[in-house]
C-alpha cells in the first residue's frame, strides 16, 4: 500500500499557508497593544506544533486511558513541576485548554448549582466568567457583583465585605480583565472566609508578574488559583489550576472528566516550555520593563489630554476614557486599527455606552514590550495613537502613522525566519 505523502503547507493548501504568512506579516508590521495578547518564543511555538498534537492522553500522569503515554507523562509532569516551582503552588493541573475551562472546574468544585457567588462586575473590569448573565456562569449561579469606587475607581474593598455579609456567598471571586491597580487578595481571602466562603483569584492577565514577585502573590491566601499561560506569562494560548492540596482531587475530576476529554499535550508541551522561561532570571527583567512600559505610555498619553482611568497603572495595562474626547471605544479601535495599531474597545466603570460601543478602549504593554521596546518607544507610541484620535476621522492621519509605525516596528523584527 502506497504510503500517505504530506506536502508542504504551500502546497497542500496555499489559502491556508498565505493567512498565516500574512498574519505573520501584520503581527511584524504592526504595534500589538492589546493587553491579553502577547508573542511567544520560537521554542514554544516549536512545541505547539510538536508531534504530540497527535496524541490522545485522557487520565493524568500514571493514570492513562490510553496507552502509548510514555512521553506524554513526560511533559506533562514537567509543566506542573515548573508551575510548582514557579507559583510556589501545592497542586497543579496544567490540562485547562483555557481559562474559562479552568474557572469552570473550580466553580463545579467548590459550589452545586444555584449556590451564590460574588465576583467583579464585568464593566468595572471583572471578566465574562466571573458571574456576567450571559455566561455559564451567571446562568449556573446566583450572582452578587462588587464593583469599584466611583471617586478613584478603585476596588471597593468595603462593599465587597458589606455584600459577603449580606449575602452569604459560597464562593467569592476575585482577579480581572481591566483594572490597572494592585489587587489586595489577602484582604479578599479575610472577606471571604469571614463569611465562610471560598476564594478563587483568577490571575490571567497579572500571572506573569505573580511569578516574579512584582504584583502580591493569591497562592498562600485563596483556595483556589486560576490563569491563562498566555497573556504576561508569555506561553501558548491556555489555561492552568492550582490549588490548596485539600481540593485537589475534586478539581482533578472536574477537569477531566468532569469538563474535558483529552488533553492538549502538544499544548502542555509548549506550557513546560514557557514554564521553564518563566523561571530564567531575564523573565524578572522583562516584567519590570513591562511595568516601566506601561507607566510610560500611560503617563504620555495623560499629557495629551487624555484621562486615564483610575489616574495610572500598577501592572501591564491601562484605560483610556476616549468618550471625554467626543469618541466611542468601538470608533477608537477602528481608528487605530486602520493605521496598524491594534487595541480594544473597552467599558469603563459606570459607563454610559453600551458595551459594544464603550467609552474607553484597553491597551497593554506585555507584546511590544517583548519586541524589546522601552519607555522612549513607549513614549512615541503614546503620540502617534493621540494623533490618530485627536483626527480619529481623517483617512491621512491614519496613512501617515501608518507609515510611522511600520518604520518603528521595522527595528524590533519578530519572527524573521517565517516572514
Amino acid at each position: 500500500m502506497e504510503k500517505y505523502h504530506y506536502r508542504a503547507l504551500s502546497e497542500s493548501d496555499p489559502e491556508i499557508y498565505t493567512a498565516i504568512r500574512n498574519e505573520t506579516k501584520r503581527q511584524q508590521e504592526g504595534l500589538e497593544l492589546i493587553a491579553s495578547e502577547n508573542f511567544v518564543s520560537e521554542a514554544v511555538l516549536d512545541a505547539a506544533g510538536s508531534v504530540f498534537t497527535n496524541k490522545y492522553a485522557e487520565g493524568y500522569p500514571g493514570r492513562r486511558y490510553y496507552g502509548g503515554c510514555e512521553y506524554t507523562d513526560v511533559v506533562e509532569t514537567l509543566a506542573i513541576e515548573r508551575a510548582k516551582a514557579l507559583f510556589g503552588a501545592e497542586h497543579v493541573n496544567v490540562q485547562p485548554h483555557s481559562g474559562s475551562q479552568a474557572n469552570i472546574a473550580v466553580y463545579l468544585s467548590a459550589c452545586q448549582h444555584g449556590d451564590t457567588i460574588m465576583g467583579m462586575d464585568l464593566s468595572h473590569g471583572g471578566h465574562l466568567t466571573h458571574g456576567h448573565p450571559l455566561n455559564f456562569s451567571g446562568k449556573s449561579f446566583k450572582v452578587v457583583s462588587y464593583k469599584v469606587k466611583k471617586d478613584d475607581e478603585t476596588i471597593d474593598y468595603d462593599q465587597m465585605e458589606a455584600l459577603a455579609n449580606e449575602h452569604k456567598p459560597r464562593l467569592i471571586i476575585c482577579g480581572a480583565s481591566a483594572y490597572s491597580r494592585i489587587i489586595d487578595f489577602e484582604r479578599i481571602a479575610r472577606i471571604a472566609h469571614s463569611v465562610g466562603a471560598l476564594v478563587m483569584a483568577d490571575i490571567a492577565h497579572i500571572a506573569g508578574m505573580v511569578a516574579v514577585g512584582l504584583h502580591p502573590s493569591p497562592v498562600a491566601h485563596c483556595d483556589f488559583v486560576t490563569t491563562t499561560t498566555h497573556k504576561t506569562l508569555r506561553g501558548p494560548r491556555g489555561g492552568m489550576i492550582m490549588c490548596k492540596e485539600q481540593f485537589a482531587r475534586d478539581v482533578d475530576r472536574n477537569v477531566f472528566p468532569g469538563t474535558q476529554g483529552g488533553p492538549l499535550v502538544h499544548i502542555i508541551a509548549a506550557k513546560a516550555v514557557a514554564f521553564k522561561e518563566a523561571l530564567q532570571p531575564d523573565f524578572k527583567s522583562y516584567q519590570e520593563q513591562v511595568l516601566r512600559n506601561a507607566s510610560a505610555m500611560a503617563n504620555a498619553l495623560g499629557e495629551e489630554g487624555f484621562r486615564i482611568v483610575s489616574g495610572g497603572t500598577d501592572n501591564h495595562l491601562f484605560l483610556l476614557d476616549v468618550f471625554s474626547k467626543g469618541i466611542i471605544g468601538k470608533d477608537a479601535e477602528k481608528a487605530l486599527e486602520a493605521a496598524h495599531i491594534t487595541v480594544n474597545k473597552n467599558t469603563i466603570p459606570f459607563d454610559t455606552n453600551p458595551p459594544m460601543k464603550a467609552s474607553g478602549i484597553r491597551i497593554g504593554t506585555p507584546a511590544v514590550t517583548t519586541r524589546g521596546m522601552k519607555e522612549e518607544e513607549m513614549r512615541k507610541i503614546a503620540g502617534l495613537i493621540a494623533e490618530v484620535l485627536h483626527a480619529h476621522e481623517d483617512p491621512a492621519v491614519r496613512q501617515k502613522v501608518s507609515t510611522d509605525v511600520k518604520t518603528l516596528t521595522a527595528d524590533f523584527p519578530l519572527y524573521a525566519s517565517r516572514l
